[in-house]
């Protein structure tokens, strides 16, 4: 942003960009200091210990509208056809069912 421009604007905005900036560098800080906190334990661990990970692998939430579409469509073929398809994905998968 060139000088004329951030003059012209007024205290509020500019407040709200020194925020922003502040928020963005508290931010990395954080993640540096995570960083190396993170290396220093792995580095530090104790024979066998696990390796920690510095971005742990979090699951994925489920999508309740979609798992609720999805259970409405499988009773309604399980009324049509009865429970048949399970048997062919047990099949197509080599599983034996129950167990």
């Amino acid at each position: 942003m060139p000088r004329a421009e951030f003059d012209q604007l007024t205290e509020k905005e500019k407040l709200f960009i020194r925020k922003e900036h502040e928020n963005k560098f508290l931010f990395d800080v954080a993640w540096i200091r995570n960083a190396v906190l993170n290396a220093e334990a792995n580095v530090n661990r104790k024979k066998g210990k696990k390796f920690q990970e510095l971005f742990p692998k979090k699951p994925v939430k489920a999508d309740k509208d979609y798992n609720e579409q999805a259970m409405k469509t499988i009773t309604a073929i399980e009324q049509k056809k009865g429970k048949s398809w399970v048997d062919k994905v047990y099949r197509a998968n080599g599983a034996k069912k129950g167990g």
